[in-house]
């Protein structure tokens, strides 16, 4: 039977334990007033609170307001805990202020600190975080260039990084305009353009991170990227045409120094030969000249054993020598005083001769005399020779 039916309940109760209010036999659920101040009066028991109640059973005293106090108290602290107490993960630290000073640096874990007066500012120190420039520059040689460049870093000292730089990120930013200007500022616009980047990309780090270092940021650059740079759209149709000069130059370079590779080392080679002949020859000559001195001394020796035999032998053999060096002989005269004229072919001789007759027969023909053969031999002297060596 239900709670408010007729006679179902002979105390005139309601489900939360209070009574009826004599109102003739409304039904309906209970006074939320009635709930409230019930669970209010539970609450100020809780707390020590005392309660004092009106002649007409309404109303709360001192016990209510302690009550409410207690309540704000509790949600408070749930609150303020709520907020003290946080996770540090694993790539994390966290640095704490205490009245605003540095107090310490917390690792990973779970922490707590006490605002309001401490202050907390938690980061992640490994993960590189990556910053985009570009900009036009002014080269060495007074040629504007755009430079796209890429800044790969990461904070390294996160006390550093939180107190002694407002914004160390956009002081991160100022060092790297910084640092491109000066770089480009002294490099030419062909080494900007084309092999140079690398080179720039490390001279940009280094000068950063210097900046940096000197600013006390606790950031550490990691990598500098140079990406391809470019002149400025107005004037690209002209910067193509010098590149295309430049090109055009350096192949015409590289075909001459082709054609010296080519040259250089024959005219070497040549010039080597000609020493090396020269030295041929000079050693030749030497050694002749020696020997020819080695056999004039030998030669002395035997002239004065024997003059008139030695005298006769030289005679012999420089006629041998002179003879066979030449291929027109003219004999004139013999001791019987004939002045007949003498012609000896030899070289018809040597080309017709077939056998020991060969020097008769021309002798004869020249001649027209049988005796001439009979009496070269022994009687020629020759007189002088048209060709001699």
């Amino acid at each position: 039977m239900a709670w408010n039916e007729p006679g179902g309940n002979s105390n005139n109760q309601d489900p939360w334990g209070g009574k009826r209010r004599n109102n003739g036999d409304r039904k309906g659920p209970p006074d939320i007033d009635e709930a409230f101040r019930k669970l209010q009066e539970s609450l100020n028991g809780l707390f020590g609170g005392g309660k004092k109640r009106n002649d007409d059973g309404g109303g709360t005293g001192k016990g209510g307001a302690f009550g409410l106090l207690g309540i704000a108290l509790v949600v408070l602290a749930a609150v303020w805990l709520y907020s003290a107490v946080y996770v540090v993960d694993e790539q994390e630290q966290a640095v704490v202020l205490r009245f605003g000073k540095y107090y310490e640096t917390v690792g990973p874990g779970l922490n707590i600190y006490f605002p309001p007066i401490d202050r907390k500012y938690q980061e992640n120190v490994t993960r590189e975080r990556a910053y985009t420039k570009q900009g036009q520059m002014l080269t060495e040689d007074e040629n504007i260039v755009e430079v796209p460049l890429t800044v790969q870093y990461k904070i390294s000292n996160l006390q550093d990084f939180v107190l002694n730089v407002d914004q160390p990120e956009i002081s991160l930013q100022h060092a790297t305009d910084s640092a491109l200007r000066h770089v480009v500022g002294s490099t030419a616009m062909d080494q900007v353009l084309t092999e140079g980047r690398e080179l720039m990309a490390s001279e940009i780090k280094e000068r950063l991170q210097r900046f940096l270092d000197t600013y006390r940021t606790g950031i550490t650059v990691t990598q500098v990227n140079v990406q391809s740079a470019a002149a400025p759209r107005e004037v690209q149709e002209a910067f193509d045409d010098v590149i295309r000069a430049r090109e055009d130059e350096q192949r015409a370079r590289n075909q001459a120094e082709s054609y010296a590779n080519g040259v250089i080392p024959e005219a070497r080679g040549q010039a080597q030969r000609i020493i090396e002949d020269a030295n041929g020859y000079r050693d030749e000559v030497v050694s002749r000249a020696k020997g020819e001195a080695d056999r004039f001394s030998k030669l002395v020796a035997e002239y004065r054993k024997a003059p008139e035999v030695t005298r006769q032998r030289l005679y012999l053999d420089t006629m041998q020598e002179v003879f066979s060096n030449t291929s027109k002989v003219l004999v004139t005269g013999n001791k019987n005083g004939q002045s007949n004229l003498l012609y000896l072919p030899l070289d018809k001789m040597i080309q017709n001769s077939s056998g020991s007759s060969a020097p008769v027969t021309g002798a004869a023909a020249a001649g027209n005399n049988n005796d001439v053969s009979s009496r070269v031999a022994p009687d020629i002297q020759p007189t002088r020779t048209r060709e001699t060596r």
